[in-house]
């Protein structure tokens, strides 16, 4: 007989240390942006967008997140998977799901499991992606 260990869920107090940690990276490198954190259900957890954000990163921030939920894999690897000659290419368009393949949304695991998402928009996918990674290992750090 089999154990299972149980995994502590993504809290409030860690989403909104995700959010603030986001917030700063992106901060310090002087880009507005918004940020979302959903639990392991896809449901939110904490969201934020700065004043100067242009609207639609909420939208973004939170597509963002949900994909990298969904599919338990960065954005930012997903990229080419959805280009016209991908394997996915058709994904996008084939679900009535909010997915968004643009670099900004990570899976956030606990122990090996996992328990939500992280995702940001406002900048560059490259910033964005950044600015949840600087997060993600800032929350790592404190679990440490």
């Amino acid at each position: 007989m089999s154990t299972t260990t149980a995994v502590a869920p993504l809290t409030t107090a860690d989403a909104e240390l995700l959010v603030d940690a986001a917030r700063s990276a992106a901060e310090a490198a002087g880009v507005p942006v918004s940020v979302t954190v959903l639990d392991a259900g896809g449901h939110l957890l904490a969201f934020r967008r700065d004043d100067r954000a242009v609207l639609i990163s909420g939208e973004t921030s939170t597509r963002k997140a949900y994909t990298a939920l969904q599919l338990n894999a960065p954005t930012a690897d997903l990229v080419d998977l959805v280009k016209p000659d991908g394997p996915f290419h058709t994904l996008p368009t084939a679900l009535d799901r909010p997915l968004l393949f643009i670099a900004g949304g990570i899976p956030v695991h606990r122990d090996g499991r996992l328990v939500g998402a992280l995702g940001v928009g406002g900048g560059a996918p490259a910033q964005d992606h950044s600015f949840a990674a600087a997060a993600l290992d800032r929350l790592a750090r404190l679990a440490r």
